[in-house]
C-alpha cells in the first residue's frame, strides 16, 4: 500500500478494507469538547476524506467542501438506504450497535431504492401548506408559533422581570416540541412524553432503543386516528398524497418530521441566541436591521445543529479525496467539517452582515432536507420573540465555558443559562408574524397545557439557579 501524508499524498488500496485502515475512533472528548481541532487534526493526516470508527463501526468521513458537494449531488454514485451497505449485508454490524435504532427506521431521510420518489414527491406536497407563505396553514404556524414562545417567555417571568434562566431547556428545546404537537395534530398534550423520547433517540444513549419502540407506537396510534378523522395537519396531508402507505411507514415519517422540528430547530435556536448576545461575526447588528433570517443563516455556517448527514454508500469503487471508497462502504459527511474546509471557509467574508447561501447546513442536490423552510421559520419566530420580549439579555458564563453536548449526527448546548431582564409588557408580534389569529388556529389551552409531563417539567425549572 502506498503511503500517504495530508492532502498531496496518495493511497492505493488494491486489496485494503476500510477496516484494516486502523480508523481512529470519532466520537471522543475531545470531538465534544472541540470537534474542529478533530477534524482538523484527520484533515492534516488523511486529506478531504478520512477513515474514522463510530462506535465501533468503520466509516469514511467527508471533511472536504468540494467532496462533500460531490456525494450530496450524486445520489446515483452515492446512494442512501442501508440495503447498499456491504458490512450490514454481511452481519458485520453488532445487532447492539448505539447509531442502529436512529438509521433502521427507513424514512424519507434515509430511504433509497424507487420507494423514494414518489415518497418525497408526497412530503413535498404534505409540507407545502405550512411552507408557502400564501397558504392559510403557513400564516397560522406563524401565529401558533408566536403563541407558543410567548407561552414559553412568559412562564421564565413568573421567577421575576429580572432573574436567571436556562434558555436551552426552558425554550429552545421545548417550544419545538410545542410546534411539533401543532404540525402532527397531537390533541391537548397527549404528545408530550411521545415529543421528548425523540431526544433520547437522537442522543443515542442506552435508552435510544425503547425510546424509539414507545415513540413508533405512539406515533402509529396517532396515525391510526388520523386515518379515521383526518385533519388539517401533516399527517392528514402525507396520507392523503401518498394513501398506500401503511401505519408502520407512517409513523416512521411522522419520526422524521419530529426530528427536524425538535433537535435541529431547537439548536439553531439557542446557538443563533448566543451568536447575538455575545456580538460575535456581526451577528447583533444584523439582528437590529430585522434581519433575523440572515443572522441564522450565518450561524448555521459557523456551528450547523446537523454536524454529520446519515450515511450514503458508495455504488461502486469511487476515489474520493485521496482514497479509494470500495462498492458498499458507508461514507458520511460532515457539514461542520465541511465549513471549516479552507476552500470554503476561506472565501466567507466575516466582517459582512450578509453570508453566502453555499452552506450545507440542510444539505444539497436532489435530497436536500424538505423541511428547511419550516424548521427556519419556526427557528426565526422564536429567535424573534426573544428579543422582542427580553429587553435585556446576556449570557451567564463566557462563550467558551458552555457546556456542548455532540451525538453522532448533531451539536447543540447542553444549558444555555443567561440572565435576563423581561419588557414590563409583552411587546406585540413583529411585522412578519399576523397580529390576529387566522381562522382555524389551534392554540394551546392552558388547563391541559398545566397538567401535561412537558409544562410540569418546565415549572420545576422555575427559579432554579438564581
Amino acid at each position: 500500500m502506498e503511503s500517504q501524508v495530508g492532502d498531496g499524498g496518495s493511497v492505493d488500496l488494491d486489496g485494503e478494507r476500510l477496516e484494516t485502515l486502523a480508523p481512529e475512533p470519532l466520537l471522543t472528548r475531545d470531538y465534544e469538547t472541540r470537534p474542529s481541532l478533530v477534524y482538523e487534526r484527520l484533515r492534516q493526516r488523511h486529506g478531504a476524506v478520512a477513515p474514522v470508527d463510530l462506535l465501533g463501526v468503520p466509516a469514511w468521513l467527508v471533511l472536504g467542501y468540494r467532496e462533500s458537494l460531490e456525494v450530496l449531488q450524486d445520489d446515483a454514485g452515492w446512494p442512501k438506504g442501508l440495503e447498499n451497505w456491504r458490512a450490514r449485508s454481511e452481519g458485520r454490524v453488532p445487532a447492539d450497535w448505539p447509531l442502529g435504532p436512529s438509521l433502521e427506521v427507513n424514512h424519507v431521510l434515509i430511504q433509497g431504492g424507487p420507494g423514494y420518489r414518489p415518497l418525497r414527491t408526497a412530503w413535498d406536497a404534505a409540507l407545502k401548506p405550512f411552507q408557502d407563505p400564501r397558504h392559510p396553514q403557513a400564516k397560522r404556524l406563524k401565529t401558533a408559533v408566536t403563541a407558543y414562545a410567548d407561552e414559553l417567555i412568559s412562564l421564565v417571568g413568573q421567577a421575576g422581570g429580572t432573574g436567571w434562566a436556562d434558555l436551552s431547556a426552558q425554550f429552545s428545546r421545548p417550544l419545538p416540541l410545542m410546534v411539533a404537537s401543532h404540525l402532527l395534530g397531537f390533541p391537548g398534550s397527549q404528545g408530550d412524553d411521545a415529543l421528548m423520547d425523540m431526544w433520547r433517540v437522537l442522543d443515542a444513549g442506552p435508552d435510544a432503543e425503547p425510546a424509539l419502540e414507545r415513540l413508533l407506537a405512539a406515533l402509529a396510534e396517532l396515525g391510526a386516528g388520523k386515518l379515521e378523522k383526518p385533519g388539517e395537519d401533516f399527517p392528514s396531508y402525507l396520507l392523503a398524497a401518498h394513501p398506500d402507505l401503511s401505519l408502520d411507514q407512517l409513523a416512521r415519517e411522522l419520526f422524521m418530521l419530529l426530528g427536524m422540528t425538535s433537535d435541529h430547530v431547537g439548536i439553531l435556536i439557542s446557538n443563533t441566541v448566543v451568536e447575538v448576545i455575545s456580538g460575535e461575526g456581526g451577528v447583533r447588528a444584523s439582528l437590529s436591521a430585522g434581519m433575523v433570517r440572515e443572522s441564522m443563516n450565518r450561524v448555521v455556517m459557523r456551528k450547523p445543529p446537523l454536524v454529520n448527514f446519515v450515511p450514503r454508500f458508495a455504488a461502486e469503487d469511487t476515489r474520493l479525496g485521496n482514497y479509494t471508497i470500495r462498492a458498499g462502504e458507508p461514507v458520511w459527511v460532515s457539514s461542520a467539517a465541511a465549513h471549516a474546509d479552507p476552500l470554503f471557509a476561506g472565501h466567507v467574508e466575516s466582517g459582512t452582515t450578509v453570508s453566502t447561501r453555499a452552506h450545507l447546513a440542510w444539505g444539497a442536490g436532489p435530497r436536500q432536507c424538505p423541511a428547511r423552510e419550516l424548521a427556519s421559520t419556526v427557528a426565526a419566530v422564536g429567535v424573534g420573540r426573544l428579543f422582542e420580549r427580553f429587553t435585556h439579555l446576556d449570557l451567564a458564563l463566557p462563550v467558551d465555558q458552555l457546556p456542548w453536548r455532540s451525538s453522532p449526527f448533531m451539536r447543540g448546548l447542553r444549558s444555555l443559562p443567561v440572565r435576563y431582564e423581561l419588557a414590563t409588557r409583552p411587546e406585540q408580534p413583529s411585522a412578519q408574524v399576523p397580529d390576529t389569529e387566522p381562522a382555524g388556529t389551534d392554540l394551546p389551552d392552558a388547563e391541559v397545557r398545566q397538567r401535561s409531563s412537558l409544562w410540569s417539567y418546565l415549572t420545576g425549572l422555575i427559579g432554579m439557579g438564581r
